[in-house]
């Protein structure tokens, strides 16, 4: 699993795009603390990445989808050993002002951030702090730095089959759950098609041991073999039953502190999840009353153009911010509606001539059954009502009407 990888080469200078004044005006300031949102928000908020991988404006994303909060990833030990915290293992929280930057712009707007701790790449604190006051005390350095009301512990390899690591990761997160009142903790973990494997179930029985209990144990069912959301959606009923099982919790219980974590587009296995997946992950997770639904990445929210480096575009057809809007709707949020636009005149690709008559189809439109549309020089009906589901997509959704 390489999702996360640092994207240096692009942009590595720039914390958000086209935002440099406003940083140049933030710097030398930390985070003003906020109010806490209601944790709804910090249960959907999506993972980005401030300072690499082609970061985007949040305010932008912000008003396009409705999304409020975005899990900002990832603080780590320094490259060169020690326990104190860094994003990406490059930049001293100590002394950082860019993040902060960009965190006092999404506050500005009316939102706010979680960090998430860990991640796939570099070296963790767990692995580094000595146990796990110390690994919570760095921790808690970023709490105060940022004034932050949520923090999430993404465990993954190697730090994910370290035992004493996973002991100071869990520790930490229980000692901040007790020394900060009311924070919201998250704990991320690999996903397998039986929920997760032996490494997620000894996890579970060490936060029993602890008598740990976070807001939420999230499972990412991708990367292993998982092939659309009804292998996703199989994987969180397994992991449900894990929870029970290994946390004696009844069904209710279970699936309230239970979290999705998936990919959005292509993952780095050549998985595909497309709209019409996170559209029934949705469907599952608010059924079932998931207690969150988020993914990797905002940064890889936008199709691919001149690019198809899968650490800043989907490689999958969509519209900018297409998968924020999903986990807006899992907070509770009506995302904008985009405008239906002109009647188009797309000449059929490879030069069959004629024009369709009918709107383009739009990600950001719901349309009925019976609507129609044009894409890709043909003209298609809706065979039900849909929303972000792309003609010819696996979905099935549309009837193709042949070329105009």
């Amino acid at each position: 699993m390489h999702r996360r990888k640092i994207a240096s080469i692009l942009a590595a200078a720039t914390v958000v795009a086209g935002t440099a004044l406003t940083l140049v005006t933030h710097a030398g300031a930390a985070a003003g603390a906020t109010a806490a949102l209601s944790s709804n928000w910090y249960a959907s908020a999506p993972y980005l990445m401030p300072q690499s991988n082609n970061p985007p404006d949040p305010t932008v994303v912000m008003a396009a989808t409705g999304q409020k909060a975005f899990q900002l990833a990832f603080i780590l030990a320094p490259n060169g050993g020690g326990c104190s915290p860094t994003w990406d293992g490059t930049s001293a929280v100590s002394s950082d002002t860019a993040v902060a930057g960009v965190i006092n712009r999404i506050r500005g707007a009316g939102g706010d951030v979680s960090v998430s701790v860990g991640g796939y790449g570099g070296t963790k604190l767990g692995q580094t702090c000595s146990d796990a006051n110390a690994t919570a005390a760095a921790y808690q350095q970023v709490i105060d730095k940022y004034g932050l009301h949520a923090i999430d512990f993404d465990l993954e390899e190697p730090e994910y089959e370290n035992d004493a690591a996973i002991n100071n990761e869990l520790g930490a997160a229980q000692i901040l759950q007790r020394n900060n009142s009311g924070l919201f903790v998250s704990v991320t973990m690999p996903g397998t098609a039986a929920g997760t494997g032996w490494f997620g179930t000894q996890l579970l029985d060490k936060a029993k041991n602890l008598g740990f209990t976070p807001n939420n144990f999230s499972i990412m069912p991708f990367d292993g073999g998982f092939n659309g959301a009804s292998s996703q959606t199989s994987a969180l009923e397994a992991f449900h039953s894990l929870l029970m099982s290994h946390l004696g919790w009844d069904s209710g219980t279970a699936y309230a502190h239970e979290g999705f974590s998936g990919m959005n587009g292509k993952s780095d296995a050549s998985e595909f999840f497309y709209q019409a997946d996170f559209q029934t992950v949705l469907d599952y997770a608010t059924s079932h009353g998931l207690g969150r639904m988020t993914f990797w990445s905002v940064n890889r929210d936008r199709a691919c153009t001149t690019t198809t480096d899968n650490g800043v575009c989907s490689n999958v057809s969509q519209n900018d911010w297409d998968f924020t809007k999903f986990t807006a709707r899992f907070a509770g949020a009506t995302p904008p509606m985009g405008t239906t636009p002109p009647t188009s005149t797309t000449t059929t690709p490879g030069g069959g001539g004629g024009s369709c008559a009918v709107a383009a189809w739009s990600a950001t439109t719901a349309y009925n059954g019976g609507a129609s549309v044009s894409y890709n020089g043909h003209s298609w009906t809706a065979k039900w009502w849909t929303y972000g589901d792309t003609p010819g997509g696996p979905a099935g959704v549309w009837t193709d009407n042949g070329a105009c």
